[in-house]
Parts: structure tokens; C-alpha cells; sequence
């Protein structure tokens, strides 16, 4: 199930493009992309790991795990110097933007000058009349785009509004609002099109320049979508939802040493009845467009396949909830026929039941294992200490959502974490260095996979955190600044890197 590419002993980079410098407020596809791509050649590295490239939201705290789309791009992400070298902005009109920050996004100021430019590249593209590209785009991207392209324009006509608050026959979807609309709203709905059709040229490019380098994407599958979202608009008959449309049971996980109360997400769950009736076209659909998209694809919550955590909509805590027993084995074995060397990797971390592990087993799936969750009890059997890690997994030191290794050490440990640390490593090691250290640990380790965030590289501390789970604000929005880019440590991660066999 894992493909061959994930057989060979590799490493490499966890960094979101939103992260990566630019002038622009935000990280996008432009030069430092492929300045990125080129310091991750430098230094030997065969992966870089990405989160969900969809669209996101302010309402939702920016989050890329959710979005108004399973399929769309995020269009914060162009590059407005590639739409100069394009003639489709002038250098003037982007020296117009405001003062931003070079260490975090402000994202509200980011959508209104993204939001300005893109009118204007919009318009000179309008200008020059047909384009074959373009309309080849749309024709072969129109199982999703049709239909994103239309609820973007009838939720910004509509003031914003969740879709099941729509007018009913534009919540149904019945054919002859459907039409007035798209005759209405004609103009907003090919702009946003465009837009796409600007994203997934910009992200072809530069990922065909990573993989001609050797360097293949390692994208990020969330396993639930969005209510709000163009997905289940168009596809209701998929998730559990009411006579309204709104979901009567919502996706969360149960109590655990992570959370007394659970998780409660408020996704809508899926009926895989319907969907097992249809051969999976769905998920077919969604698995075949992220292969196009990255090289290899991380499911996120994989366990939520074998069996999830199902809550009532009414309840405030995911504590009242049941588990529903998933499609597992059923369903991979229909993706396997479709797909019969999709790279995957599953997130199992928390707790996962032994019928999660049977499936991941009997597929070749690899899991996660978190190094930072390696020092909390008996060094001897912790199943992420290095010495107990299987040959096929993808190890980390930490993920988007823990705290860097750093801010770990000096905000989080507890003595008893440090002390056993410290006895594993045979050495006291000062909080500055032992990110180092801790990549050492995996790189020397036998996972065929190892891969540290950005942040962990260049030893930062809390401040660059990327995501703390269960809160609101000030997630997503750090960015890794020109001055930390040029300190980068190609020399010293390549010479790791060819000692341990990477």
C-alpha cells in the first residue's frame, strides 16, 4: 500500500508554504518555494511535508483543516511576482501593499490586498480574451469546480451565510435557482475559476521543479470536511444531515489522557452505506486529485475509517457520544484496485485500538511516532523512544500541532521527562542544542522516514509554534523570516544526513 518510494531510508522537512518568506504578508508559490526546494536539495533531504493546501477561513481561526473545499486551492497562496512575470499585475500595483510582519500572518490584511490584486489580474486576463489553458482547466476540473466556483459566489452574494441558511431552493439545489444563479452571478463565479486555474498552475510548477530535484510532497488529507463547505452543498446525500441539512450527528473523538470532556469537532460524519453504493466515487475523486497534487498523502485521523467517534449534534462535549464501526479494510481494498500503489500514511496518534492496527498492518501502512512523546514513562517500552521504532513508519521529532522541540524542553517537560531524556542521550544538553540532538536520535534510528518541522532545523523555541490544538487564536500564522532563512543549516543537515544513510 506505502508504494516504493517510501521503502528507501529518507528524511525530510515539515514547513507549510503560508510559513515560507515572501514581501507579500503570507508564503506563497514564488521565489523562496523554489528557494526552499533548493536548500532541501542542498542538504540531501527526499521529502517535504506540507498541510492541506485548501482554502481557509478567519471565521475558523485560518485552519487548512478547514476548508470550504476538499478539492480547491488556497488562493492566498499565489505568488503576485509570478503574475508580473506573466504580465498579469504591474509592478506598480503590488508596491502599493501594506507594511507587513516578517514572522507571522495577519491574515485579514493578507485577504484584503490578495483580494484587491487578484481583481486586477483578473481583469487583464478577461482583457486578452479566450484562453485555451484556461478553458481546458475548467473542462477537466469540472466535477468540483463547477460547483465550488458557484457556492463561493452565492456565499459572498449572500452575505457569508452558512448554505443550509440559504433560501431553500438554493440550499437544495433545485435546477432552476441553480441556473438563475449561475446566469446572476456569471462574472464572480469564472473569477473564482480563474483563480484556481492561477493556484494549480503556480503548484504544478513548482512541484515539478521538487520532484526534478529528487524532492517529493508529502501532502495532508483531512478525513472530514467541512459542513460550510462546497462538498457536502453539492453532496448531502454522503454525510448524516437532517431535514434542514444540518447535521444530526457530529465527528469528534471520546475522552482520553489528552482531554477529560473528548474532542468535539462538529464535522458531519459520512454515511459509507451510500457512499459503498456509489464504488467510493467520492473519495475515489478526492484521492485521485491529491495524488495529482503531492507524491505521497497523509490521512489525517486514519482511524475514523476503521471506526469513529459519533456525538449528537446538541451536546456540547464529545463525552455522550457512541463509536460507529467504519468501512476499514472494505474500503482500502477498493482504493488499492483503483490506486494500486498509492503512497499512504496513516496519523494514529492518541489511542488506537487494536482493530486500527490490524488494518494498518495488513495493508503495509505506515503510522507516526512522535519523539517529543518518547520521555514520559519506562524509556524500556515506550513505543516512540528510537530504540523501539519499526522500520516502517514516518517519525517525527514533533508535528504542526506540538510545541517545537525547544519550546517542549523549556515550557512543557516535566523533571521527570528531562531527567529520562537526558539519561537516554547519556548527557546533560542545554535546551539550544538539543533540537540537534533529538534530530540525531532519528536520523541514526532504523524508520524508514524521518521528518522535522522547520523549526525544530533552526532550534526555536515556543515562539514558533505553529498550532496549539483546541484553541481559537493566533494559530497558523508563523512564518519562517528572511534573516532565519539565510541562517539555515544546509552544511550540518546534509553531513547528518549522509552519515546515517539518508
Amino acid at each position: 500500500m506505502e508504494g516504493k518510494e517510501m521503502k528507501r531510508r529518507g528524511s525530510g522537512i515539515l514547513l507549510h508554504l503560508t510559513s515560507l518568506p515572501s514581501p507579500y504578508g503570507i508564503g506563497d508559490m514564488g521565489a523562496s518555494a523554489y528557494r526552499f526546494a533548493d536548500f532541501l536539495a542542498e542538504a540531501r533531504q527526499s521529502y517535504w511535508q506540507i498541510l492541506p493546501l485548501n482554502p481557509t477561513h478567519l471565521f475558523y481561526g485560518n485552519s487548512p483543516y478547514v476548508s470550504t473545499s476538499a478539492f480547491a486551492g488556497n488562493t492566498l497562496l499565489i505568488s503576485p511576482d509570478l503574475l508580473i512575470r506573466e504580465d498579469l499585475l504591474t509592478q506598480e500595483e503590488v508596491e502599493s501593499r501594506p507594511s507587513f510582519r516578517a514572522d507571522r500572518v495577519d491574515y485579514q490584511t493578507v485577504i484584503d490586498f490578495k483580494g484587491k490584486v487578484a481583481e486586477q489580474a483578473y481583469l487583464r486576463f478577461n482583457s486578452r480574451g479566450a484562453s485555451p489553458d484556461y478553458e481546458r482547466f475548467c473542462s477537466e476540473n469540472a466535477a468540483w469546480l463547477d460547483g465550488f466556483s458557484l457556492f463561493v459566489a452565492l456565499k459572498s452574494h449572500l452575505g457569508g451565510r452558512a448554505w443550509n441558511e440559504w433560501p431553500q431552493d438554493l440550499r437544495d439545489r433545485e435546477p432552476g435557482a441553480i441556473g438563475e444563479a449561475q446566469k446572476e452571478l456569471s462574472e464572480k463565479i469564472r473569477m473564482e475559476k480563474f483563480l484556481q486555474y492561477l493556484f494549480f498552475n503556480q503548484w504544478s510548477m513548482l512541484k515539478k521543479y521538487c520532484n526534478q530535484k529528487d524532492i517529493q510532497i508529502i501532502g495532508d488529507i483531512p478525513i472530514y470536511v467541512s459542513h460550510d463547505s462546497a462538498d457536502v452543498w453539492m453532496n448531502p446525500e454522503l454525510f448524516k444531515l437532517d431535514n434542514q441539512k444540518r447535521p444530526f450527528v457530529v465527528a469528534g473523538v471520546p475522552p482520553d489522557y489528552f482531554s477529560e470532556t473528548g474532542q468535539l469537532w462538529g464535522n458531519p460524519v459520512y454515511r459509507w452505506d451510500v457512499l459503498k453504493e456509489s464504488g467510493y466515487d467520492w473519495w475515489v475523486n478526492r484521492i485521485a486529485h491529491n495524488l495529482r497534487v503531492s507524491d505521497l498523502i497523509r490521512i489525517d485521523h486514519f482511524r475514523g475509517i476503521v471506526g469513529y467517534w459519533e456525538v449528537p449534534a446538541a451536546e456540547t462535549t464529545a463525552i455522550c457520544g457512541r463509536w460507529v464501526e467504519g468501512p476499514g479494510s472494505d474500503f482500502i481494498n477498493y482504493l488499492i484496485r483503483k490506486f494500486p500503489h498509492v503512497p499512504m500514511i496513516a496519523e494514529d496518534l492518541g489511542v488506537i485500538t487494536p482493530d486500527v492496527r490490524e488494518v494498518m498492518n495488513h495493508f503495509d501502512i505506515p503510522g507516526m511516532k512522535v519523539l517529543l512523546f518518547a520521555f514520559g514513562d519506562n524509556l524500556a517500552t515506550n513505543p516512540y523512544i528510537p530504540h523501539n521504532l519499526p522500520k516502517n513508519c514516518v517519525a517525527y521529532t514533533g508535528t504542526h500541532d506540538n510545541n517545537t522541540t525547544r519550546g517542549w524542553f523549556e515550557k512543557e517537560a516535566t523533571p521527570d521527562e528531562k531527567r529520562r531524556l537526558f539519561q537516554y542521550l547519556g548527557r546533560i544538553v542545554p535546551s539550544e542544542e538539543l533540537p540537534r540532538e533529538l534530530i540525531r536520535l532519528l536520523m541514526m534510528s532504523v524508520a524508514s522516514t524521518v521528518i522535522f518541522p522547520m523549526q525544530d532545523i533552526l532550534g526555536l523555541g515556543e515562539e514558533a509554534r505553529m498550532n496549539i490544538p483546541s484553541t481559537g487564536e493566533d494559530n497558523w500564522e508563523w512564518r519562517l523570516s528572511p534573516d532565519l532563512f539565510e541562517r539555515a543549516p544546509a552544511d550540518w543537515l546534509r553531513e547528518t544526513t549522509e552519515i546515517y544513510g539518508r
